[in-house]
């Protein structure tokens, strides 16, 4: 069981970086409006990481309708914030496909 957890902990770690490095990359071309918007996105994807996290080992079937609700939120927000931001449609889709 504990190289599962480890496994996990290492794709978070990479997936961290990814979203590390591609605002880095994002900071240095896009306007304060569009960056205001890229950090919004990242917050998100970050919650929503840890959502699915403690969705995954809740025992509680009440806790886990509200990280369920909790979660649908999140989903309902990235696609308002892709939505608005142009061009970045596909981007989201692998960070999300990603952990699901």
């Amino acid at each position: 069981m504990a190289r599962g957890w480890e496994s996990k902990s290492v794709e978070a770690q990479i997936d961290a970086a990814q979203v590390h490095i591609h605002s880095a990359v994002l900071e240095k071309t896009q306007n304060p409006e569009m960056l205001e918007l890229t950090r919004k996105k990242e917050t998100i994807l970050l919650s929503r990481t840890r959502v699915l996290r403690e969705l995954e080992s809740a025992q509680n079937p009440r806790y886990k309708v509200v990280l369920t609700k909790a979660l649908a939120d999140l989903e309902a927000q990235l696609s308002t914030i892709d939505a608005t931001s142009p061009g970045s449609a596909g981007s989201n889709d692998l960070s999300r496909s990603a952990h699901s």
